[in-house]
């Protein structure tokens, strides 16, 4: 069927026609940007989740997770957050701290420190360390100001390689200049990740969270059962 002919125009109006009736279309221009945060933050999931660390102007270390986030690329080795301005356009404190000192950790969490990673999401005031509140423990980084948090699976060292201003949000963009890896998690003489004992905690929509240790293999060819040492573990 060439592109243009009758036939695949009228086979293009038959699949828009049967598309309309079995799908909910929205137009984004059309409702407002709270709607369209509803929209995507609960159909763009799961999402990982970065808590971070950063260092205020008056000494105290911030920790805050945020679920817009994720890796960019390997060279350079960056990887993106996203943080959202308050109600009256102010910036969170995460975001006026990378501004200020350039340098943040972003952890990943798994499901034992998971509660305490929900409660740095709180509203803090500013003097008061979200490590201290929750009963997370500060650790030093190996090149930058912000401390690690050792309760932390993985911890990733960055520097603020670029960002992006949009009405709404701030972007961040980190070059990762270290890893720290809970013991057993790596293997640094094949660069491996054991994921049997890796769990992340994922953002679900609305005020969910999922697990990540419900995994599945797909076979590279269609009808055979996948091989069960899938590289899933070995990658």
């Amino acid at each position: 069927m060439e592109w243009g002919s009758a036939a695949f125009l009228f086979w293009l109006r038959c699949h828009l026609t049967f598309t309309k009736r079995f799908m909910t279309e929205v137009n984004f221009d059309q409702i407002t940007s709270y709607e369209r945060y509803k929209l995507m933050a609960s159909l763009i999931v799961p999402r990982p989740i970065a808590l971070v660390t950063s260092l205020g102007a008056n000494g105290v270390v911030n920790a805050a997770p945020f679920s817009m986030f994720n890796m960019i690329g390997e060279d350079p080795p960056i990887l993106m957050i996203s943080i959202n301005r308050l109600q009256d356009g102010q910036l969170k404190d995460t975001a006026a701290n990378i501004l200020h000192n350039r340098e943040f950790v972003v952890h990943m969490s798994d499901e034992p420190m998971a509660q305490k990673m929900h409660a740095c999401g709180k509203a803090f005031p500013s003097d008061v360390s979200e490590l201290t509140a929750v009963g997370l423990t500060p650790g030093p980084s190996h090149t930058v100001k912000p401390p690690r948090i050792l309760e932390a699976p993985i911890a990733f060292e960055c520097v603020l390689h670029e960002k992006l201003e949009t009405p709404s949000r701030y972007v961040f963009i980190g070059r990762i200049q270290w890893l720290a890896a809970r013991d057993g998690l790596i293997d640094t003489k094949a660069w491996r990740v054991n994921l049997k004992d890796y769990r992340p905690v994922a953002r679900f929509g609305a005020s969910f969270y999922t697990r990540t240790d419900d995994r599945f293999a797909i076979s590279d060819n269609e009808g055979e059962l996948p091989n069960v040492n899938t590289a899933i573990d070995q990658m």
